[in-house]
C-alpha cells in the first residue's frame, strides 16, 4: 500500500476476488442462506486461487501475501456472502498458525491438505463458560508419555462437525494465559464428538457446533510451539482475524449501500424518485463517509499487522470495532431506505443485516476491543 492508496498489484488481487465473487458466490448466496447449504465446492474453488492460504508463506506452499491483501480478498467475497467469506477467513487463520508456529514435521503433515482446502480447519478458543474471558478456559491437556490426554468442550466453533482439523487452546499449566498450550486435533481421533448444528440468526452457509473432547490422545508432536505459548499465538491469530471480520463487514455494507443507491433511484414516492429527496441524499452521504473512514482505518491497521508494528494490536482492535459497528449501521440504514421491501427475503438486505450482526461479537466483542484500546492508551 502506498500512502493512502492501493498499489496496482493490490487492485488486481481485489479485482480477481471481485470477479470470483460475482461468478461463483453472489448468484448462489441467497439459496445457501435459505436452505442452510455449506458450499464446500465453491470454497475449494476459492482455494484454487490461493484463498485457502493467503498469508501462509510461499516456502510452505501458500501465496504469501500481507494482511491488507487478505482483507481485500475477504471484503470482495463478503460483497456476495459475508458468512462464506468469514468461514474462509477462519481457515486462513488456522493455516497461518500452523505455518507460523508449527515445526517442519507439523507443516508437512497438515499444510499440503489445508492449502487447497481438501481439509478445512477450525479455531477452538471459546468455551461454554469462557467467552470474553478467554484465558479462563478449562479444557485440560495432561501429558501422558508422548501424548496429551485432552478433555473439555469448545463452543460456537465454525466448521464444527464438518471440518477435519481443529486448533484447540488447552490448559496444560497454571491458571491464566501462561498455562495455555495450542494443539492440533483431528476430527477422527478417538474421543472427539460434536454437538448439534446451532440454529443461528445468520451465517447460515456455514455450520457451527460445540466440539467435545473426551480423553482424546493427541501426540506431543501436534503441539504448536512450546507449552504455555498458546495464548500468545491465539492473540496473534486474532489480530489478523479481527481485520478479516472487519473487512467482511466492509464488503457486506458496501453491497447494501450499492443496493440502496439503485433502489432509491428506481423507487418513486410523492411524484419523484426517493433519491431526489434531500433526506435520502444526506443518509447516503453519511453512509458513504462512515464506510470510507472505517475502510481507511482497517487498511492502515492491516499494514501495521503485516509489518509487526508495536501498536498493531491496538490498531487491529480499533479497526475491527469501527468497521463492524459501521457495517451494521450502514446495512440497517440501507434496509430503512428500502422500506417494507428491505424486510423481505426477496431483497438481499435482510440477509446482510442478519449476517453482519455477529461480527461485533466474534473475534473478541466490540466491548473487549474498547478494553484493548483503552489499556494501550493508559499504558503509555
Amino acid at each position: 500500500m502506498t500512502q493512502f492508496d492501493l498499489t496496482d498489484d493490490q487492485r488486481q488481487i481485489f479485482e480477481m476476488a471481485q470477479k470470483f465473487t460475482a461468478d461463483e458466490i453472489t448468484p448462489h448466496a441467497a439459496e445457501w442462506d435459505e436452505k442452510h447449504i455449506f458450499p464446500v465446492d465453491t470454497i475449494r474453488q476459492a482455494a484454487e486461487l490461493g484463498f485457502g492460504a493467503i498469508y501462509v508463506s510461499e516456502e510452505s506452499g501458500g501465496i504469501g501475501l500481507g494482511r491488507l491483501e487478505a482483507a481485500l480478498i475477504m471484503e470482495a467475497m463478503a460483497y456476495g456472502c459475508p458468512s462464506t467469506s468469514a468461514f474462509i477467513s477462519i481457515h486462513n487463520m488456522c493455516a497461518w498458525m500452523i505455518d507460523r508456529f508449527g515445526d517442519d514435521a507439523l507443516k508437512e503433515k497438515y499444510l499440503p491438505s489445508l492449502i487447497p482446502m481438501e481439509k478445512m480447519a477450525s479455531y477452538c478458543l471459546t468455551e461454554p463458560s469462557s467467552g470474553s474471558d478467554a484465558s479462563a478456559l478449562k479444557t485440560k491437556a495432561v501429558l501422558d508419555g508422548d501424548h496429551y490426554v485432552v478433555s473439555g468442550s469448545k463452543a460456537f466453533i465454525s466448521g464444527g462437525g464438518e471440518n477435519e482439523i481443529y486448533i484447540v487452546m488447552t490448559r496444560t499449566g497454571e491458571p491464566g494465559p501462561k498455562g495455555i498450550t495450542a494443539l492440533v486435533i483431528e476430527k477422527d481421533m478417538e474421543g472427539v464428538s460434536f454437538g448439534a448444528n446451532e440454529k443461528k440468526l445468520g451465517w447460515h452457509s456455514q455450520p457451527t457446533a460445540q466440539v467435545n473432547l473426551d480423553n482424546v490422545r493427541v501426540p506431543v508432536s501436534n503441539r504448536l510451539g512450546g507449552e504455555g505459548e498458546g495464548f500468545r499465538m491465539a492473540m496473534m491469530g486474532l489480530d489478523g482475524g479481527r481485520l478479516n471480520i472487519g473487512a467482511c463487514s466492509l464488503g457486506g455494507a458496501q453491497r447494501c449501500l450499492d443496493e440502496a443507491i439503485n433502489y432509491t433511484k428506481e423507487r418513486h414516492q410523492f411524484g419523484k424518485a426517493i433519491a431526489d429527496f434531500q433526506n435520502t441524499q444526506f443518509m447516503l452521504a453519511d453512509m458513504e463517509t462512515e464506510l470510507q473512514a472505517a475502510r481507511t482505518l482497517l487498511y492502515a491497521a492491516a499494514v501495521k499487522v503485516t509489518e509487526n508494528a508495536p501498536d498493531k494490536t491496538k490498531f487491529a482492535a480499533m479497526a475491527k470495532r469501527l468497521a463492524t459497528d459501521t457495517g451494521s449501521s450502514v446495512v440497517d440504514r440501507a434496509l430503512q431506505l428500502h422500506g417494507g421491501y428491505g424486510y423481505l427475503q426477496d431483497y438481499p438486505i435482510e440477509r446482510f443485516w442478519r449476517d453482519l450482526r455477529v461480527h461485533s461479537i466474534l473475534e473478541g466483542t466490540n466491548q473487549v476491543m474498547r478494553l484493548i484500546v483503552s489499556r494501550e492508551m493508559l499504558r503509555q
